[in-house]
């Protein structure tokens, strides 16, 4: 396993690590009934007040930790083992910005707690970069590809401007933004699956990400509004966001596979 990927040893080690963290905050939580480690360590945040360290809120919290941790193997692991294949500046470009959509995605969760709007907007704006970039590997003629995706990402980067500056915004226009960027995802998804250089895991992937917030909805409804861990669910759905991109990216430097040789038996 530590061979197949190219960074499977430092990625194993991080791993490794937060999942030696977790179990210590959970073995806290079972013992003293405190949740501030576990819900730093999930959240990214100080502990809400007044959350009891009640079964469906460490359920919750541990559901996040686990999301975390095969994100940060999947992530950090690298492309597989081997020569790279050729690579164009397009290639290249796109996979950069691949990689800094996925860290931007992290921080905004690392900044929940904060006050830092300029996170958000920063977000909308690499993932901007990703639609042009994809737009360019992909080829052909994907014209309400590109369309879907500038409206999406661009507006909400202009959105998040705007509300820096104070400015009002249009009333449905988060809402029409919303809908270009799931429009979007979803024909890159449908490229990507017709395409040998990206994986059926990361299409997976990438599906997975665009249907789950539906199912973590309906999951956070029997949970109250104030006193649980609802936010975790929202990691699961980042996470997810997170390994599509990255492994977007790995699967343009994996080594292509070669065609069998063909032999011809003579008469």
């Amino acid at each position: 396993m530590l061979r197949r990927h190219r960074s499977a040893l430092p990625a194993l080690l991080v791993t490794g690590l937060y999942s030696a963290a977790l179990t210590v905050a959970v073995v806290v939580a079972l013992i003293s009934g405190d949740l501030g480690p576990l819900w730093w360590l999930t959240l990214f945040a100080s502990v809400t007040e007044g959350v009891p360290a009640t079964g469906e809120n460490l359920l919750l919290l541990v559901l996040a930790g686990l999301s975390w941790a095969w994100g940060i193997w999947q992530i950090l692991r690298g492309p597989l083992a081997g020569p790279p294949p050729q690579q164009d500046r397009n290639i290249l470009r796109l996979r950069v910005a691949l990689y800094v959509a996925t860290a931007v995605t992290w921080l905004l969760h690392v900044t929940a707690s904060l006050i830092w709007a300029d996170a958000t907007v920063i977000d909308s704006a690499a993932m901007w970069v990703v639609v042009l970039m994809f737009m360019r590997v992909l080829g052909r003629d994907r014209q309400y590809t590109r369309g879907a995706g500038v409206l999406g990402y661009g507006g909400f980067t202009v959105i998040g401007v705007l509300d820096l500056a104070g400015w009002p915004v249009l009333d449905g226009a988060e809402l029409i933004c919303g809908l270009a960027a799931l429009a979007w995802t979803a024909l890159v998804l449908r490229a990507q699956g017709y395409d040998d250089r990206w994986g059926t895991a990361t299409v997976v992937y990438g599906i997975a990400a665009l249907v789950a917030p539906i199912f973590l909805v309906l999951a956070a409804l029997p949970f109250p509004d104030e006193g649980s861990a609802v936010e975790a669910l929202g990691v699961v759905s980042s996470v997810l966001i997170m390994i599509w991109l990255a492994r977007s990216a790995h699967d343009l430097a994996a080594p292509r596979r070669q065609p069998a040789a063909q032999t011809t038996l003579g008469a």
